[in-house]
């Protein structure tokens, strides 16, 4: 553990002039003009914001990076991303797993983003992808909270072996049951599946996170009957819904009745805002549907909802960089969230929102909360999101990971100051 002091920081809440002190890698101060030892390192944010770490509270780390192998998607689309991921599989080797993964994590660290929730398909029999990652789980804790979900992509009743692979998973020390409803044979199926993993993870003691009702199709309702199960099972606080996407094609009476039994099930929702605006709405023409779940509206419902990446140069998506801000910049657009408040919101929805989501013990910026943060080139949380701000520190249990020089223009525009640094958009 480690010892750190920052000096004049500006908080997401607004406070500015803060210095934060972390003794032991915890933080045990956070007021002005904090006294210290001479021989304690001291980092100067000069006013810039100190956020507690990003989080991507949904990722598929087992695919990430294999853009182009053993194609490209052609169409873009989701189907064809599944189709192309099966083609994949038999293909893959433990190394290119752990090869691929371990350099996404170096992205990560560089972008602030230090916990990851990452789903790894187990539908192999091999369990290879599982087998990776519980390796490269191990080689990054010291930097990044890496969070695994046992996800039976093909379906967990539809494909063979793949309930049995799931427990198996679960017993290498998988940390999450998932699952992917409305990819079964019926809605039926669909339904089962949910409570038949729902009834494992609380056997178990674990969260639930479910792929759920990721269409346009308004009536795959999925997440009704996971709200159901969660209630039912006492499972409140512990149970996600990831990608909710059919929420945008439903009728607003129906989505009325749903949003409260969301709440009352204390499930959490999971949007992916690239992804979701990409694969989504395919089949219009126009008028063409957005693509991503209602996240003003759950919000507003009181239901905890965090931002997820996806896919970051997979079958399913050619882009991406590991960006959380950029995440949240899409998720603000696409849902129209431009006031101060809903900006904000989706600022949280990449920092505490999913860390809620993720469980993670000690996230925060207040004193006893783990040292880690990110300190960024701007001065508010809409100004982060606006620049898609410069990362100039990343720290993780009070060791700097990551430190670059501020970004400054090499221009003098007329009226303004020489002393006064001029931030541009990047």
């Amino acid at each position: 553990m480690h010892d750190l002091l920052i000096r004049n920081a500006t908080l997401p809440d607004g406070r500015s002039g803060l210095d934060v002190l972390v003794l032991d890698g915890r933080i045990v101060a956070v007021e002005p003009n904090i006294q210290a030892s001479p021989q304690l390192p001291v980092h100067d944010a000069q006013g810039w914001l100190l956020s507690p770490p990003f989080v991507d509270a949904h990722f598929h780390m087992d695919a990430t990076l294999s853009y182009g192998l053993p194609r490209v998607n052609a169409s873009g689309t989701l189907l064809e991303g599944i189709g192309l991921w099966g083609e994949l599989k038999p293909l893959l080797t433990p190394e290119a797993l752990v090869e691929r993964a371990l350099a996404y994590c170096d992205w990560a660290v560089a972008k602030g983003l230090l916990a990851i929730r990452t789903h790894v398909d187990v539908c192999d029999d091999r369990l290879m992808a599982v087998q990776a990652l519980l390796q490269v789980r191990e080689q990054v804790r010291p930097y990044i909270d890496l969070q695994l979900v046992a996800f039976p992509q093909d379906g967990v009743l539809r494909a063979p072996n793949a309930l049995a692979n799931l427990e198996r998973a679960l017993d290498l020390g998988v940390d999450v049951v998932g699952g992917i409803p409305h990819f079964e044979r019926t809605m039926a199926d669909g339904a089962e599946s949910v409570r038949v993993l729902c009834e494992i993870a609380a056997d178990r003691g674990l969260r639930v996170d479910m792929h759920c009702d990721e269409s346009d199709d308004p009536m795959s309702r999925h997440i009704e009957t996971l709200a159901f199960h969660a209630h039912r099972l006492g499972l409140q606080g512990r149970v996600t819904g990831s990608h909710l996407t059919s929420m945008h094609s439903m009728d607003n009476y129906y989505v009325s009745k749903l949003l409260p039994l969301i709440a009352e099930a204390g499930v959490h929702a999971v949007a992916n805002p690239l992804i979701n605006i990409t694969l989504q709405g395919r089949h219009d023409t126009y008028p063409k549907r957005r693509g991503m779940t209602r996240v003003p509206e759950l919000m507003a419902a009181g239901v905890n909802v965090g931002f997820g990446h996806d896919c970051v140069m997979d079958p399913w998506y050619s882009l991406g960089s590991g960006d959380m801000l950029e995440v949240a910049a899409m998720g603000l657009h696409v849902a129209q969230m431009t006031s101060q408040a809903g900006m904000q919101a989706c600022f949280d929805a990449v920092t505490v929102n999913s860390a809620r989501i993720l469980g993670l013990e000690g996230y925060g910026l207040a004193p006893g909360c783990r040292g880690d943060f990110v300190l960024l080139q701007a001065r508010t949380p809409v100004e982060a999101l606006r620049l898609r701000a410069h990362r100039l520190l990343v720290v993780r249990g009070g060791a700097v990971l990551a430190e670059s020089a501020p970004v400054r223009s090499l221009l003098q525009l007329p009226g303004r100051p020489p002393e006064v640094d001029w931030t541009l958009a990047r």
